[in-house]
């Protein structure tokens, strides 16, 4: 009688003890909570895109008369069709968003290299109010900015020109910001101090050793700045009014806009948002492995 009670005081095989059979434990179904909230936002940023890359398919026809995740016979013929319109001017406004992501990005990423690193290595009398303010630009949204900016450098008479979209792109506070919280993480103050006992000079110190340590942190700047650029709408659209140096967001809305009156141009701005998406995921797979770099490799290089 005793062995009966205690065989079935035993837990069965392959379950836990306080848990029903086969049922997961209640840390576990817990667990699953942030996984499935991450699923649904996964598929609620990817929803649109894929609408996009199945719409660029389809022809005029197939657009309205189709179901929509259905992909279509007519992307040759709407490639072909943004190539020629108005001479390959869709090419035009790609290679203005190329020239103001990538130098503005690179600009950007230059100045917030060399004031992140001042910010973190150097102690100077106002340093944190210099920082204060920076972190004050990080929470100011751009479009406060925009006018005052399109009133300055009309006073310089430099609107309706590169100048004017690629100037204020070059100070980014956030990517100063991101930048010296880097620096002071990834640079040790010993190795800056080494370089300094061995008579190297502050610039040869920064350039070899310091801003190697720095390159992961640098990339995401970049990557951050060139995104913001390539899709920024609002200062284009304030400070150009020629049409020849519109960036691809702006040429965009523009055929967006006669389509309201010409529907055979919705095909071209659906395939045109697909290929402006194209650069960056291109962008996205080329730089990510410089990411995975050791942080000190700079250090032992040198």
């Amino acid at each position: 009688m005793s062995s009966l009670a205690v065989s079935q005081a035993e837990p069965v095989a392959g379950s836990r003890p306080g848990t029903a059979q086969g049922r997961p434990p209640l840390r576990r179904r817990i667990a699953l909570i942030p996984t499935l909230t991450l699923l649904l936002g996964a598929i609620y940023c990817l929803l649109p895109v894929a609408w996009v890359v199945i719409a660029a398919t389809k022809s005029g026809r197939e657009l309205f008369s189709t179901f929509t995740f259905l992909p279509g016979t007519g992307f040759a013929d709407n490639f072909q069709d943004l190539s020629a319109y108005r001479d390959g001017v869709y090419w035009s406004w790609m290679g203005n968003s190329a020239l103001y992501a990538g130098l503005g990005a690179l600009l950007s990423t230059c100045v917030s290299a060399f004031s992140g690193y001042a910010l973190a290595i150097y102690r100077f009398r106002g340093r944190e109010t210099i920082f204060n303010v920076l972190l004050a630009g990080v929470l100011m949204p751009p479009v406060i900015l925009a006018i005052p900016q399109y009133l300055l450098l009309a006073k310089a008479d430099l609107t309706d020109s590169y100048l004017s979209v690629l100037l204020p792109q070059i100070l980014s506070p956030y990517g100063v910001y991101l930048a010296r919280i880097y620096a002071a993480a990834a640079v040790p103050a010993d190795v800056v101090e080494a370089g300094r006992m061995d008579g190297a000079s502050e610039w040869r110190i920064f350039t070899r050793v310091a801003l190697p340590m720095m390159i992961p942190g640098m990339v995401t700047v970049f990557l951050f700045q060139f995104v913001a650029i390539w899709n920024n709408f609002l200062l284009p659209y304030i400070m150009l009014s020629d049409d020849e140096r519109f960036p691809i967001t702006l040429g965009l809305f523009t055929l967006l806009e006669q389509g309201a009156n010409t529907p055979a141009l919705y095909t071209l701005v659906i395939t045109g948002a697909f290929l402006a998406v194209l650069p960056l995921v291109a962008l996205f797979l080329v730089i990510q492995r410089f990411w995975s770099l050791d942080l000190l490799s700079g250090a032992v290089k040198s």
